[in-house]
């Protein structure tokens, strides 16, 4: 997702350069949802780009609140820990992975996600995947089976996946680039609100229901995602529109390629180039490294929190949760710095340069600035959360980290998206959410045996680190980013 005009937040994410081919190339790429139509498809009333505001600000609405049920069934039950462990005797590690089987499953949504809308459209990804990844959470609510527990919170993750993966998608798809800004920014907030505001939600819930209804509670958000997906969501994906508007006009329309063609470009798209790019390409190895540490980072809060607050200030589960509220603060004003890079950094460069060819570096300002926030926030937390301190000090600690966090992954994908054209971007996307999400996962599996053998201070100063290690990335892509793009074995920016 951008701010200005590319957007990219889980895997398919397209850039201003590549805007205008958003349907073109994906047209060419996934033959058979093609069809001749009239030329006047560019002012047709049926074109996304042509809807009144209102019915594209719903299509918002409906991938904000799917991308925000998604993100916050990742950390509703951070706050369910101790009563895993009593109801199910499982150890301390093992409590936790309901919640990283639940992150694994949300890095399959490029997999799954792309693929499927290509097939079907994205409306019907929405109307279907939702509901079916409600019935896998009623069963987590109920069951007694602690591997039962895990198998259906993936289940449940692996149903909501696809609708967090093409959510970009749907905004590229409504809005053309120079009007995408406002509602980009709106939309890129909301599946990081979920992992701040679902802890906060999460142990209130599990200290007065019990833990089964964090699992209740998130129906209610299934509920108001459907109601906005039937009563205002519409299809947006160029091709099968376009597919539509050549039947009802009685136009010859392609028949779909054989599936081994779609196979092959299916493998080529979402597995193998994403793979071959992370470790061959410069630009998507030290993005995806840096995003994927910052991103992992925030997923140890998840299990560090409640250590240090309950064993260190003798918190209880509900004051643990609100703590998470200043990542939420971090977020917000991630957001705002976001804003003000592209209009007073960003935008200047617009008339210097011609017609969307301005320079992807130019999108490196807010992780730049940002770049300074995870090292800060994490030796600031790591040693002042010790009992002669103020519980505040690495409560608003975190908010540097959470601020950074968000300006290092908005910015970062919005030089991939400048960066890289066609269906490569979206390649290039999935090696960032596969590596995110890989790492996000595996992170709060050992944060507490972490905390515990090294000490708070150590702990958090060895994530401080590797924050500072990683720290130049963006800086050397400002400085030596054309030249390192003139290399590349893919189609980049020449510009």
């Amino acid at each position: 997702m951008t701010t200005g005009e590319g957007v990219a937040i889980a895997p398919f994410a397209l850039a201003e350069n590549s805007d205008e081919t958003t349907a073109e190339d994906s047209e060419k790429a996934e033959a058979g949802n093609s069809a001749p139509v009239s030329t006047s498809w560019d002012t047709d009333i049926k074109n996304p780009y042509n809807w009144p505001a209102g019915k594209k600000a719903w299509q918002v609405g409906m991938a904000a609140s799917a991308a925000f049920l998604a993100s916050m069934g990742t950390s509703i039950m951070t706050s369910s820990h101790s009563q895993l462990m009593q109801e199910f005797g499982v150890t301390s590690t093992a409590a936790i992975v309901p919640l990283s089987i639940y992150v694994f499953a949300l890095a399959l949504g490029p997999v799954v996600g792309g693929p499927l809308s290509e097939t079907i459209g994205r409306y019907l990804v929405f109307l279907f995947c939702v509901p079916i990844g409600a019935l896998f959470v009623v069963g987590a609510a109920v069951t007694h089976s602690f591997a039962a527990l895990c198998i259906l919170r993936f289940l449940a993750g692996f149903c909501f996946a696809p609708c967090l993966a093409i959510s970009a998608g749907v905004l590229n798809e409504t809005y053309k680039p120079e009007k995408r800004g406002l509602p980009s920014t709106l939309f890129i907030l909301t599946p990081f609100l979920g992992p701040g505001l679902a802890p906060a939600i999460g142990s209130f819930v599990t200290n007065r229901k019990g833990w089964r209804w964090t699992q209740y509670t998130m129906l209610f958000f299934v509920a108001f995602t459907m109601l906005i997906t039937i009563a205002f969501g519409r299809e947006t994906y160029h091709p099968v529109l376009k597919r539509r508007l050549a039947k009802k006009l009685g136009q010859p329309v392609e028949p779909s390629p054989p599936l081994a063609k779609r196979a092959r470009q299916f493998l080529t798209t979402a597995l193998i180039r994403p793979i071959h790019m992370l470790f061959t390409e410069p630009i998507v190895g030290l993005v995806c490294l840096y995003a994927s540490c910052e991103f992992a980072t925030l997923f140890t809060f998840f299990a560090a929190v409640p250590y240090v607050f309950q064993g260190v200030y003798n918190f209880s589960i509900e004051d643990t949760g609100l703590v998470f509220l200043s990542i939420v603060t971090g977020c917000l004003l991630g957001t705002l710095t976001i804003i003000i890079c592209d209009i007073l950094l960003y935008r200047p460069q617009v008339p210097l340069h011609p017609a969307h060819m301005v320079p992807p570096e130019y999108r490196l300002y807010p992780a730049m600035i940002g770049s300074l926030g995870p090292p800060i926030g994490l030796f600031w937390f790591g040693w002042t959360a010790r009992p002669e301190i103020s519980w505040a000090s690495p409560v608003v600690a975190m908010v540097p980290f959470a601020w950074g966090n968000l300006c290092i992954f908005i910015s970062t994908m919005q030089y991939i998206s400048d960066t890289y054209h066609g269906t490569t971007v979206a390649s290039a996307a999935s090696a960032n959410s596969f590596a995110r999400y890989g790492l996000a996962g595996a992170f709060p599996l050992f944060t507490i045996q972490m905390y515990s053998t090294l000490g708070i201070g150590w702990a958090s100063s060895l994530l401080g680190f590797i924050a500072l290690v990683l720290m130049p990335v963006p800086w050397v892509f400002f400085k030596f980013g054309k030249g390192i793009r003139a290399r590349s074995k893919y189609e980049t920016a020449s510009y």
